[in-house]
């Protein structure tokens, strides 16, 4: 099945300004995530998808490809939607959205949720990874219950699966999955994503997916090896970030 990825990418980021341009290793972050993703070899096609001519301009510089979209999207999902829409990506069986601020993303996780389409079996694919216990309480880490066939139960920032008796620690940890916000689609399903109205679930949790699984879109989910660093949101997050990628790389420039 031929697979494009997309990766939107905003400059309205209210609690990171500017955060595609910002610099990781002296390089936009952008670039850094487009030219991750496009080595991993899992896509036919990958592009940015954003409406700004300053996003646009570094990753041609870099040899990224780009698709100029609408200032009007509220999410990254539509704005992936609006480039699947367009007759030139029309021959693509597999959509896959990669969030623009995730420089750490692991291979496997999008060859995982692309896995979960080409399989047949869903025409919703994610991925998830086993985590430390720790992060259950954490509402900033989003986390995933599945069934037994590897479909989504309920995405939470709350504590799931939730401990009732302490005696159940050790079988509730190995239960314990971290989402990793990556996503594949079929075009029908991405457009029947974005045609639905906004949930109360998704409102309450702030959790787009719970869109389509409250209206009953089965979303399989891969298990990836590790969620890695996660997305960079906030100052910390690219300090972090730039600490991190010092230590794997001995000359952060390239």
């Amino acid at each position: 099945m031929s697979v494009l990825i997309v990766m939107p990418a905003r400059l309205g980021a209210q609690r990171l300004p500017g955060k595609p341009l910002r610099l990781l290793g002296g390089v936009p972050l952008i670039v850094r995530v487009a030219s991750r993703v496009m080595a991993f070899g899992v896509a036919d096609r990958c592009v940015v998808a954003t409406d700004s001519v300053d996003i646009q301009t570094v990753c041609h510089d870099a040899g990224i490809e780009t698709v100029m979209t609408g200032d009007q999207h509220l999410s990254g999902t539509d704005r992936v939607a609006e480039v699947a829409a367009r007759p030139e990506f029309a021959r693509y069986e597999v959509i896959v959205n990669v969030q623009g601020d995730e420089p750490f993303v692991e291979a496997d996780a999008v060859a995982g949720s692309v896995g979960m389409i080409t399989s047949g079996r869903f025409s919703l694919g994610t991925s998830a990874a086993p985590a430390d216990a720790s992060i259950v309480n954490r509402p900033d880490v989003v986390k995933v219950v599945c069934d037994a066939a590897q479909r989504a139960l309920y995405f939470s920032r709350a504590p799931i699966p939730f401990l009732r008796d302490p005696v159940d620690t050790s079988e509730r940890d190995v239960l314990v999955r971290q989402h990793i916000g990556v996503y594949a689609y079929t075009p029908d399903a991405l457009r029947r994503w974005v045609s639905l109205p906004s949930h109360p679930l998704e409102r309450v949790e702030r959790l787009e997916q719970l869109r389509a699984l409250a209206n009953g879109m089965a979303i399989g989910v891969a298990e990836a090896a590790t969620a890695g660093l996660g997305g960079i949101d906030t100052e910390h997050d690219l300090a972090r970030a730039e600490a991190f990628f010092s230590q794997q790389f001995s000359h952060p420039s390239h």
